[in-house]
């Protein structure tokens, strides 16, 4: 299935860069670009792509605002939030607006289409240089969360699940250190966003830190 892109980006040239990237890369097709963020919402409610490249710095509306009106609609696309600054208050409005990841505009080619792929399969993923303590801040700062309806939905096998995504966990991973299958652990992984109504496992281990399911600093 092809991954159908949304550049959003006020640089023409930025566009035009990303654009070269991934116009010869299988499986992933540049559907429209956006000059602002204003344009992204908009065609991005239009077109309909999987995932959207975002850029933070953008007249009209700034990207972090783009973000947050555009994964609150109906079947929302991945957004993958692309900035030249390496700060940890972007990282936290990026998890604050649900962006499914963070990257960093000189990322190298190779980890830029790795990135597109992972947020476009569900999962979440941010810079090398952005760690798991990231989220544990974000989480800190944001204070202790109510537990939304959903969370008492989870068998304790799924809350077994839940803790090790938000200790960043790969499906294999989780396999392992359960002694399931990489295949009953993505299953796992899927009921579980489908009953907390999140997009990604991004959001799944902001909730597991926000709920205290798991402790900033214990693992």
């Amino acid at each position: 299935m092809t991954i159908r892109v949304l550049l959003a980006d006020d640089e023409r040239l930025v566009r035009a860069g990303f654009r070269m990237i991934l116009r010869d890369e299988p499986g992933i097709e540049v559907v429209a670009e956006a000059a602002d963020g204003a344009q992204a919402v908009t065609i991005a409610a239009d077109v309909q792509p999987d995932v959207v490249l975002m850029d933070i710095r953008m007249p009209n509306l700034n990207g972090i605002e783009a973000t947050r009106r555009i994964v609150a609609t109906p079947e929302a696309p991945r957004v993958l939030v692309l900035t030249t600054f390496d700060h940890d208050r972007y990282v936290f409005d990026a998890l604050a607006a649900d962006a499914s990841g963070f990257l960093l505009e000189d990322a190298p080619e190779h980890q830029l289409l790795a990135a597109i792929r992972v947020v476009a399969d569900g999962g979440g993923l941010f810079a090398p240089t952005v760690t798991r303590r990231v989220i544990e801040q974000f989480a800190l700062l944001a204070g202790p969360k109510k537990p939304p309806p959903g969370l008492a939905q989870l068998t304790a096998r799924e809350i077994e699940v839940l803790k090790l995504i938000a200790q960043a966990k790969t499906n294999a991973q989780i396999g392992a250190a359960l002694f399931i299958s990489e295949h009953t652990a993505r299953t796992h992984v899927a009921r579980i966003l489908t009953k907390l109504n999140l997009n990604d496992r991004t959001q799944a281990a902001v909730l597991a830190y926000e709920c205290r399911l798991v402790q900033p600093g214990s693992h």
